[in-house]
């Protein structure tokens, strides 16, 4: 990953970095990694997340079809 520093304006560069770092989940990345996590823990937290997601679709397909 690389950061151009424009008219020696650090703050920008700062500013950039971290919004790439966001997008590509190395925040969250790092929290998950912090303790250490069972698999049948991470299975149920993944399977949640799916489950978050998928009625998530379903309300916005609702939504968009007019109910």
């Amino acid at each position: 990953m690389q950061i151009m520093v424009r008219d020696n304006n650090v703050d920008q560069a700062l500013r950039a970095l971290k919004k790439k770092l966001q997008r590509e989940g190395v925040y969250r990345e790092m929290k998950l990694r912090r303790h250490y996590e069972k698999p049948s823990e991470k299975r149920a937290r993944e399977k949640a997340a799916a489950v978050r997601r998928a009625r998530k679709m379903d309300r916005k397909r609702e939504e968009r079809d007019g109910r």
